[in-house]
């Protein structure tokens, strides 16, 4: 696959691999992109750590899937719960339909976007007077099968933030218009950065969130000067930049698709689920959905190491993104939420970083 015969003619984007430092953040979205039902990332940081960067560069890695053509949902051709109605009446007929693949879409929901931009618009005066449901797709008939990108999500307005959870959750969108009613399949993966001086983010959009990843301004020295070289060796020279590291971004690529076959056959142990579940007890985290993401994440890395099994050390990895934002708050508490989520772990699997 050529990563760069699509390189931008407006922007180019700076490659993932040459993104030092913030692996927590690298990390947190290469495992969405392995098993997008993991539910998504919220980054949140100071400004000025890469944030945008990071997720933006995340275009050039994405694998290709297959989508019925000139369809505006994405619709999966083999699977009917990722196919709009329009196409599932196709196969219900035995119609036959043409078959392209695309790059997974990478969607940016900008901060002053209305309601009919993210949802879609009606046409009610065609649906009146030809009795046809014109509908102009939003941005999350764009999304669907992709990656959904917020910025400054803690600015959001509130109606768009709730717009987004009923997406999120059912995984379909639906547009009602004086008394006519679309549905279109909407399932992404929502990523989300902002930085916590702006405003905390509601606990119930928080949870939707399957990680969470504080990011922090670089304070070693010597990698500062790294970041600073690369950003303007890179605003150069864009392209020659990039050729640099095409070779690492083809292997990043390759890693990530072939992850991606290989998560079905990924396994974890019996006494392992339950130890994840024992954590997520003894820290009062509400519902399961951190059992769930925590077992999710760590299937997700083992498959991107090529391994068969999971162990310890990969969900001693991935669990502070799991739980560290489902945790309840303590306003007096100082240490980071991410140690106590480690804390935790080395009590109930007697296990520490320095091992395995």
């Amino acid at each position: 696959m050529n990563l760069d015969n699509t390189i931008e003619k407006e922007r180019p984007i700076f490659p993932f691999t040459a993104i030092v430092g913030q692996e927590e953040m690298k990390l947190a979205l290469l495992l969405n992109v392995i098993d997008p039902k993991i539910g998504g990332v919220m980054v949140m940081g100071d400004r000025g750590t890469g944030k945008s960067t990071t997720v933006r560069a995340l275009v050039d890695l994405l694998p290709e899937i297959p989508v019925v053509a000139n369809d505006p949902f994405n619709s999966d051709p083999y699977d009917f719960d990722l196919m709009s109605e329009e196409v599932r009446n196709m196969v219900k007929k035995g119609e036959d339909f043409l078959i392209s693949t695309i790059k997974i879409p990478m969607i940016d929901l900008p901060l002053g976007a209305t309601e009919d931009r993210v949802c879609g618009t009606i046409d009610i005066e065609k649906a009146l007077t030809e009795g046809i449901k014109a509908f102009e797709p939003g941005l999350l008939a764009k999304a669907n099968r992709g990656i959904l990108y917020v910025d400054e999500v803690n600015l959001l307005d509130d109606h768009l933030v709730d717009i987004l959870l009923d997406a999120a959750a059912s995984g379909w969108n639906t547009v009602e218009r004086e008394g006519i009613s679309i549905s279109h399949p909407s399932r992404f993966i929502l990523i989300g950065s902002g930085n916590p001086e702006e405003g905390e983010l509601r606990p119930q959009l928080l949870d939707r969130f399957g990680m969470h990843v504080n990011v922090s301004t670089v304070k070693e020295p010597n990698l500062r000067v790294k970041i600073v070289e690369q950003r303007s060796n890179f605003d150069k020279d864009p392209v020659q930049f990039r050729d640099i590291y095409k070779s690492s971004q083809e292997n990043l690529s390759k890693q990530i698709k072939d992850a991606r076959k290989k998560l079905s056959e990924i396994e974890i142990d019996y006494q392992l689920r339950i130890k994840i579940s024992q954590i997520c007890a003894e820290l009062n985290i509400d519902g399961l959905r951190g059992d769930i993401v925590t077992n999710r994440a760590a299937k997700a890395l083992t498959a991107l190491k090529n391994n068969q099994q999971v162990t310890p050390k990969e969900i001693f990895t991935v669990i502070p993104f799991c739980l560290r934002h489902r945790l309840r708050k303590d306003p007096l508490e100082s240490i980071d939420s991410g140690l106590l989520v480690q804390e935790k772990f080395s009590e109930v699997f007697g296990y520490s970083s320095q091992q395995g």
